[in-house]
């Protein structure tokens, strides 16, 4: 599939553009990248994802798909070398199992702890704690979500480690217990580090700082 024509439209600081970047390198995909400017949201943007006008947009061959994780299971299933998901359908089920965990029980509150304050912000903090010991249960003693190497998982939610800790950095709240949470921030530091993922990460002091910005205007001042 050498000649196809593959662009990714994204935005530098999304975690969720980071998973598609990171399945088109594990797969050797060559790809055009578009950065998009999401508070002037282009005409390509908005014609290639008229339904949530976000990114990631993954453009193939002129036909668009949106949705992170959508994008992830086409990628996978367009470019068969280096598999993402299980070849067992079971494990294939749990991959999926605990993406969308993730995305539905992990991602709300990480907002809500780096959003709210007061007793809806202590609220958050613990449902976060108790949502992240609940998804290293998915390492099962894995190195990685994949096994002894990543996928799919992995690749959906990896960003995660990165998020967590620069929310606490910001909120000044410890969201994983380096102890109690032992192999969840481990996999955190080893999916971090693996050079393929480390490349492709914004510079931290930027993020950090586009991050504290966009906590500052959404954030009410204390009284």
């Amino acid at each position: 599939m050498s000649g196809d024509s593959v662009t990714l439209i994204g935005f530098w600081g999304s975690p969720f553009v980071f998973s598609v970047k990171w399945a088109l390198e594990l797969k050797g995909v060559k790809y055009q990248y578009v950065e998009e400017d999401l508070s002037n949201k282009s005409a390509m943007l908005l014609q290639c994802n008229p339904v949530y006008k976000q990114v990631p947009v993954l453009v193939h061959d002129g036909k668009p798909l949106a949705e992170s994780q959508v994008i992830l299971e086409y990628i996978d299933e367009t470019w068969k070398q280096n598999p993402l998901l299980p070849h067992d359908p079971y494990e294939r089920a749990k991959a999926r199992f605990w993406s969308k965990f993730t995305q539905e029980k992990c991602e709300p509150v990480l907002k809500a702890t780096f959003l709210k304050a007061g007793e809806e912000q202590q609220k958050a903090v613990q449902e976060v704690r108790e949502n992240l010991k609940t998804l290293e249960g998915g390492l099962e003693g894995k190195r990685y979500f994949g096994g002894e190497g990543i996928g799919f998982t992995d690749i959906a939610i990896g960003w995660l480690g990165y998020w967590v800790r620069i929310v606490e950095e910001i909120v000044g709240i410890s969201l994983v217990d380096t102890e109690s949470m032992a192999k969840l921030n481990a996999w955190f530091d080893d999916f971090l580090e693996l050079p393929i993922i480390k490349e492709s990460m914004p510079n931290r002091d930027k993020l950090l700082q586009y991050i504290k910005t966009f906590h500052n205007a959404l954030t009410p001042p204390s009284t």
